[in-house]
């Protein structure tokens, strides 16, 4: 019993020991439902700045998600996105024709939806234009200003029949079962365009060159260009995103063999894809053209998917903020800077974005995550980093705005840690469920966000709220 007295007592006073001292790195953000003793300080001396986001920032490959685009917004203009796309042989392997008569009876783009639908879904009908491209896609890395050359006179599809696009509604269709009749089946959200009947059956059926290997095929057939048009030019329109990865083209054919008849399909997938976004400097109206040549300070800022419109933020005085108190001595408990839609630009079908990134460029010019935000996307994690979800950026409904903690970030800026190259905020593909904080340039979501810039006589305006304590 006597060593153990000893041993609780020497225990006792080392915690109150290790209880006295004080690290700075225990100094930031609360956990859990702590309190903050600190100074609040409300600052809103921000410059921000439209920036674009398209060239040479916006790179696109080969993706499972494109966009095809007819969008007419009243406060950004208009934009026009398209696809090219190269068909592969089934299976990619050569292709085998069937004994027999064969006689083609439909062919059918299927196109499958992908989420991120932007635009009137209700009152817009869409029409989808497919040529033949005149030059092949390469296996390579394309910029979204990339045009491609097409058969613009020899479209397709036979009927042009305007859709209502519906991304979220299953559809039946008909499963062609070989040597048995066919069954009825609920299938995926897709678009179902009608060919005619001769291009992709002739290169089947009555070319045995082209389907020797998947490259033969398609040196004889370069691929498709798709292109979304509203019905009407009086109607929003909007921007659909598809999954080219799960998209093909069916040939339904029947043939005849010894006098016995049945039906096929022999399926197309899709090899290879780029999008097309139609630069849109010349059809921005006047206040947004104005905002990206001013050198002046954005009352207003923009920001715009399929990479866009974006906002250049930085903190001129920050070093100053605190007026003469040596910098090395504060510590920024949290910082939190708040965007705020301008009332009346998110009425439906322009609602604000779900989700806003915000990232820094190092001196190189390369996009870089935030402190806050560096977590699983990067080898070397930064311990100020908790969750997406702490970082946030996410829309929140009630009071309407974005919200990002950018904590460790302000105390790098402040402490000369870190130089501000360039600190951005930008639109996000939130249907990619990323674990990560994304900042890379995207084509992948199409929304945008008409905010309330450095206007100091609106209750909306940018601002920084800032809790800190002063270390003596």
């Amino acid at each position: 019993m006597k060593f153990f007295r000893i041993d609780l007592l020497t225990l006792l006073i080392s915690l109150f020991i290790l209880g006295s001292c004080k690290n700075q790195n225990d100094i930031g953000l609360p956990v859990g439902d702590q309190q903050i003793n600190g100074t609040l300080m409300v600052y809103d001396d921000i410059v921000v700045k439209t920036d674009t986001d398209n060239v040479p920032t916006a790179i696109f490959a080969a993706g499972t998600k494109v966009p095809m685009s007819d969008l007419n917004d009243p406060i950004l203009g208009g934009t026009e996105a398209s696809i090219a796309a190269a068909l592969n042989l089934p299976s990619g392997v050569a292709y085998t024709v069937p004994t027999g008569t064969v006689t083609t009876d439909s062919v059918v783009l299927e196109l499958r939806y992908a989420d991120g639908f932007y635009g009137d879904s209700l009152n817009s009908k869409y029409r989808v234009n497919v040529y033949p491209l005149t030059e092949k896609i390469g296996q390579k890395t394309y910029y979204t200003n990339k045009a491609w050359s097409y058969n613009a006179g020899g479209a397709l599809n036979g009927s042009n029949t305007a859709y209502n696009i519906r991304p979220k509604t299953r559809i039946k269709t008909y499963n062609i079962v070989k040597g048995a009749a066919d069954t009825l089946r609920s299938v995926a959200a897709q678009l179902r365009i009608r060919l005619n009947n001769t291009t992709i059956p002739n290169l089947l059926f009555n070319n045995a060159t082209a389907i020797t290997s998947t490259t033969a095929f398609q040196n004889a057939f370069n691929g498709f260009y798709l292109s979304l048009k509203r019905d009407q030019t009086s109607q929003v329109g909007g921007t659909a995103m598809f999954n080219i990865d799960s998209s093909r083209v069916n040939v339904y054919y029947r043939v005849v063999n010894n006098g016995v008849t049945d039906t096929s399909v022999v399926t197309l997938p899709f090899n290879y894809s780029v999008s097309y976004v139609k630069p849109r400097f010349d059809t921005y109206p006047t206040a947004v053209k104005s905002a990206l040549t001013s050198t002046a300070s954005d009352q207003t800022f923009y920001l715009q998917g399929l990479a866009g419109l974006r906002a250049k933020v930085s903190f001129p005085n920050l070093k100053t903020m605190f007026g003469s108190a040596d910098v090395n001595s504060i510590a920024i408990n949290r910082a939190e800077l708040v965007v705020t839609p301008k009332p009346g630009t998110y009425l439906p079908p322009f609602v604000p974005q779900p989700q806003l990134t915000m990232y820094r460029l190092d001196i190189a010019k390369q996009r870089q995550q935030l402190p806050d935000a560096n977590g699983t996307s990067q080898s070397a994690s930064d311990p100020r980093f908790f969750s997406t979800a702490v970082f946030g950026g996410y829309f929140l409904p009630t009071p309407k705005e974005y919200h990002f903690v950018i904590t460790g970030y302000l105390q790098d800026l402040l402490r000369g840690r870190l130089t501000d190259y360039g600190t951005y905020i930008a639109t996000i593909d939130t249907t990619s469920r990323a674990s990560a904080v994304a900042i890379s340039s995207t084509v992948q979501t199409a929304g945008r966000v008409v905010a309330v810039g450095t206007d100091k006589s609106s209750p909306y305006r940018l601002r920084l709220n800032v809790i800190y304590t002063k270390n003596n």
